[in-house]
């Protein structure tokens, strides 16, 4: 059977696959323009800091997908990872970028299942700002002799995630 989805479908279905933008994987947070912030104040939480808009990741209109994709905001609709980069340029299949973000999925699940079992006091919900924290924390445990095993698994699972994440979606969790 013939393939008749368009380029634009097949790089929204990645985007619909993955939400690793939307759910705090990718992205810690999400600046706004000036005329999105009233509108969008009365369907999320907004935050100002020195009149500039923004909301953090994971975006409350996330679930399973964009509750608000029709009227998201200008960046969300201008960013593309560079996974999507490549399925639009067709260096990369659709199925193999599943298989890629499967696997960030998978290792963002175990990364999160050490944190759990390390009950390390995180201040962030987004993923992406919570691997900034916890590199930061095991570094210091690092430093001080006090790290466990679990520690250095979880060292080597980020190590092995700012992997994926550069040479995949060409984005950097520092």
């Amino acid at each position: 059977m013939a393939n008749t989805m368009s380029k634009t479908d097949n790089d929204q279905n990645i985007c619909l696959a993955c939400g690793l933008c939307c759910d705090g994987t990718l992205i810690g947070f999400v600046e706004l323009e000036d005329k999105e912030v009233t509108r969008l104040k009365s369907t999320m939480p907004i935050e100002e800091v020195a009149g500039n808009g923004f909301f953090l990741h994971p975006c409350s209109k996330f679930c399973n997908g964009c509750k608000i994709y029709e009227d998201r905001p200008k960046k969300c609709d201008e960013f593309k990872c560079g996974l999507l980069n490549a399925v639009t340029q067709k260096e990369l299949d659709f199925n193999t970028a599943l298989e890629a973000i499967a696997e960030v999925k998978e290792r963002k699940a175990t990364i999160q299942d050490k944190l759990t079992q390390l009950d390390l006091k995180l201040k962030s919900e987004s993923f992406y700002f919570k691997t900034v924290e916890v590199k930061k924390v095991l570094q210091k445990l690092k430093s001080e002799d006090n790290a466990l095993a679990l520690h250095f698994e979880l060292i080597l699972d980020l190590e092995a995630m700012d992997s994926i994440l550069l040479s995949k979606f060409n984005i950097t969790l520092d």
